[in-house]
């Protein structure tokens, strides 16, 4: 049987494919910035605030966002979790497309956003970061209470067994089967993808070799990162909660909010009545259910917050 024929298969598709074309579009009046920056200096300076943040905060590092205004969600579709798991040609050809982006990812460091946050948190005007990005440049920046909602692409895992390896080991074990490959492989930086992969035409894809899980030897490996289609692992859901419940408002960087596992903090905090500022270049799905919606830069948002307190 077709595991697309399946209905729960299917239907998890299905869905997975409306999130990610769902287009976020203005929802609320956008505030003179000002105003927004006085009202999120006032959370700040309450300190104990959560911070989300999504995939604009590491664009200045050279990593593709999805939904901004240079988005990539036009030209690119990523691979659903049902895609990745029950179709060997389309997990192969992400393995092969993988194995060139990667370098790129691999080579991003934390910039101005991602320091100045770390900064926050030190100071106590920031309790923690919960991020929705999965290139581990929070950490990197020195950030102590983090929690990587969608996972990491330093790590892998076997779908099979459940063994965990370093996705550097992995590249290691590629680069070995490869010999040559990434050097012959000519592509644009440009034309990386935000889920760290690249277009490759067919024949490359063709040549690739992949390596097998070190223990089991399957050859079902995946990024350990969320795919879309795919639920958030309830301990790191569950430690994200926790970290709400004891804040003292939700400020989000970063993000339009488009898929419901960053969504839920802001109706969360709403529940709860605590204050929501959101800094984003576009819209946000969140933007009618925050007190504070500032159209900025992060960088620079964060540069003249940080200047402020």
């Amino acid at each position: 049987m077709n595991p697309f024929e399946h209905p729960a298969v299917a239907g998890a598709h299905a869905a997975a494919l409306r999130s990610i074309a769902r287009e976020v579009t203005e929802n609320a009046t956008p505030q003179p910035p000002d105003v927004a920056r006085e009202g999120i200096l006032g959370m700040l300076r309450g300190r104990g605030v959560l911070v989300l943040t999504g995939a604009g905060v590491s664009t200045a590092s050279g990593i593709p966002d999805y939904r901004g205004p240079q988005g990539s969600w036009r030209k690119h579709r990523p691979m659903t979790y049902q895609e990745f798991r029950h179709d060997p040609a389309a997990r192969h050809r992400y393995w092969a497309r993988s194995f060139i982006g990667w370098r790129h990812l691999n080579r991003a460091e934390p910039n101005r956003a991602h320091r100045l946050l770390a900064g926050l948190e030190a100071s106590g005007h920031v309790a923690g970061v919960v991020t929705q990005n999965v290139d581990g440049l929070h950490a990197a920046a020195g950030t102590q209470h983090l929690v990587a909602l969608h996972g990491d692409l330093d790590r892998v895992v076997c779908l099979n067994c459940g063994n965990l390896e370093g996705r550097t080991n992995l590249d290691e074990r590629l680069a070995q089967a490869n010999p040559g490959y990434a050097e012959a492989v000519a592509h644009d930086p440009a034309t990386v993808n935000p889920d760290g992969d690249v277009e490759l035409d067919a024949r490359w894809v063709a040549r690739f070799v992949m390596v097998p899980c070190l223990v089991c030897g399957s050859d079902m490996l995946k990024p350990d990162v969320v795919y879309f289609g795919e639920g958030v692992p309830a301990e790191r859901k569950e430690r994200a909660t926790a970290m709400l419940a004891a804040a003292q408002g939700l400020l989000v960087l970063g993000s339009s909010l488009a898929v419901m596992s960053g969504f839920r903090f802001v109706l969360d905090a709403g529940r709860d009545h605590k204050p929501v500022g959101i800094v984003n270049q576009g819209p946000s799905r969140g933007d009618s259910r925050a007190a504070w919606r500032w159209r900025a830069d992060i960088g620079q948002a964060l540069e003249d917050l940080s200047g402020a307190l």
